[in-house]
């Protein structure tokens, strides 16, 4: 199966080298082979399963509440803080225009 990549990577915005565009090609119609070859597979009787290892959630009632910290205890270490808030260095300061 013949795959477009350098389409595909327009597509998401990827810029590949040309050795990356050949290997990436060869490992995606790979990929796909392999899909066509399992759609051959008889699943008609199988029900569909989300995971193997029999273990399920363990939710907690959210209506139970429990004692936390106070908002001095949770600030009681921290070497930085302001009105009563943790003061932490801006994030988004270098991509804002």
């Amino acid at each position: 199966m013949k795959i477009d990549i350098k389409h595909t990577s327009k597509l998401a915005n990827l810029e590949l080298k040309p050795e990356e565009v050949s290997k990436f090609e060869k490992q995606l119609s790979q990929i796909l082979e392999y899909v066509e070859k399992l759609k051959e597979l008889n699943t008609k009787n199988i029900e569909p399963t989300s995971q193997v290892t029999g273990l399920v959630n363990i939710n907690r009632s959210d209506d139970k509440t429990l004692p936390s910290l106070s908002q001095d205890e949770a600030l009681l270490n921290t070497q930085s803080k302001h009105n009563g808030l943790f003061k932490v260095k801006a994030i988004l300061e270098d991509i804002m225009p």
